[in-house]
């Protein structure tokens, strides 16, 4: 009698056993799809960061190169002025020291501010010019101002680009759940390129 007992608890606890394993099964593979759709999410969040970075250093390497453009135009403007405006020494001056500090700045904040410094410097020079209408009639000035209008409207635009790309690229490591991803990952928010308050006005070179 026992043993029949037994054998009918044995079969129960089988039965039982194999209940609980027929459950776990789906549990665990629902499980395992969640944790394979947060990588396959991840991979996907995080490769976004790095195309997003490589594309704000791309629109970075326009703005520099327009910034280099702009500084290689100055000093023949400058010359070409001082043939005329010898006596404008402070204004020149300024020029030199802003162009040096634009040379010499290393971050997009130094090299915003520097930028915004020799962009107040250029405005003052090109009221000074207005002073001088044999200057203003100089065929080699106007030519380099002509230039120098052209570099300013393409420097504004690539400016606008890469703020454009930092700003995407700042909301998509600051949005959950890619935040997650960015202190994972080691993302951090990259700067903007902003002038100075009262020098975002480029020079208007007009003649």
């Amino acid at each position: 009698m026992n043993q029949r007992i037994n054998h009918f608890n044995s079969v129960a606890l089988l039965r039982k056993m194999k209940g609980v394993e027929f459950v776990k099964k789906p549990v665990i593979w629902v499980v395992v799809g969640v944790m394979v759709l947060c990588l396959i999410s991840g991979i996907g969040m995080y490769n976004g960061m790095v195309a997003d970075n490589e594309n704000i250093d791309n629109k970075w390497g326009d703005v520099e190169n327009y910034l280099q453009r702009r500084a290689d135009l100055i000093p023949n403007l400058v010359e070409t002025t001082r043939a005329y405006a010898a006596q404008e020494t402070k204004i020149f001056t300024g020029i030199a020291e802003a162009r040096a500090k634009l040379a010499g700045a290393n971050t997009v904040a130094e090299k915003a501010q520097a930028d915004a410094e020799l962009s107040g410097a250029l405005s003052r020079l090109l009221v000074v010019v207005e002073r001088y209408p044999q200057l203003k009639s100089n065929q080699n000035f106007q030519q380099l101002a002509d230039e120098l209008a052209g570099t300013e409207n393409r420097l504004a635009v690539a400016r606008k680009d890469y703020n454009a790309a930092v700003r995407a690229y700042n909301t998509r490591i600051k949005k959950f759940p890619g935040n997650i991803v960015a202190g994972m990952a080691g993302f951090e928010p990259r700067e903007y390129f902003e002038a100075a308050e009262g020098t975002q006005k480029a020079p208007q070179v007009k003649f």
